[in-house]
């Protein structure tokens, strides 16, 4: 048996851990942050809470026998992907990063693309105010707390722990969406601005479909960088075929 431990947390990682757990091959170990209260969790062993940085990871994957460590963790948490890398490179165990396509905008987008949260933050400030739909995370939010211009619907999954806009309504919702809830959420709240991170998939797009038939500016907040040197699939499905 193949001894794989898999950095999850996204639709990836549960569907990876599947095909995993079903192949006699291998024996799957799934391993969550804990920063959502309800995690949607994966068939087979599994563990939730952080390693200590690089250098913990890096002693469990000697301890725990690691055959190979794929990260399949969400294109935002860089600073999980950074420490699988040096992880992976100190205690010489091979790496594989699943990592979905990004969105990239099409025939009638209003897409304004910045570098971080807090850049959309100050580009809205820049304005005169409006209203602003967020789904950029619980942990972002406060980026947005001193815009008393705007009105903000902030839609997270689990309620964010620091400061809000003054002028603002709370929704906690997981999807995935359609394109009808999400063209008559935007429409109800007259959403002029749309704010969400690349994140790329098919469980939060129908958002973007929605604000370009209404004609809703989207501010795109684009990935972080990526460790250099590690091998990508874009799939559960081609990580599967690599590791079989």
């Amino acid at each position: 048996m193949r001894r794989v431990l898999i950095l999850g947390g996204t639709a990836e990682a549960r569907e990876l851990a599947r095909l995993l757990h079903a192949d006699p091959r291998f024996a799957v170990l799934s391993s969550l942050a804990g920063r959502v209260a309800d995690p949607r969790l994966p068939v087979g062993e599994k563990r939730i809470g952080g390693f200590g940085g690089p250098s913990g990871l890096a002693a469990f994957l000697a301890a725990d026998g690691v055959d190979v460590l794929v990260d399949a963790t969400h294109p935002f948490a860089a600073t999980i992907s950074r420490n699988a890398a040096l992880a992976a490179d100190a205690a010489r165990v091979p790496l594989l990063a699943v990592v979905r396509p990004a969105w990239s905008p099409g025939a009638g987008d209003r897409w304004t693309r910045v570098p971080t949260v807090r850049d959309a933050a100050a580009l809205l400030g820049e304005r005169d105010g409006g209203r602003a739909m967020l789904t950029t995370g619980r942990q972002d939010a406060h980026e947005f707390a001193a815009l008393d211009d705007w009105w903000f619907l902030i839609r997270v999954v689990d309620a964010p722990s620091g400061p809000l806009p003054r002028r603002h309504e709370l929704r906690r919702d997981r999807g995935p969406y359609t394109l009808d809830s999400e063209r008559a959420l935007l429409r109800e709240n007259s959403v002029d601005v749309l704010v969400t991170k690349n994140s790329g998939g098919d469980l939060v797009s129908a958002k973007l479909a929605a604000a370009r038939e209404l004609g809703v500016e989207v501010l795109v907040v684009d990935r972080p960088a990526r460790p250099s040197g590690v091998p990508e699939v874009p799939t559960a499905a081609a990580a599967y075929a690599a590791l079989a």
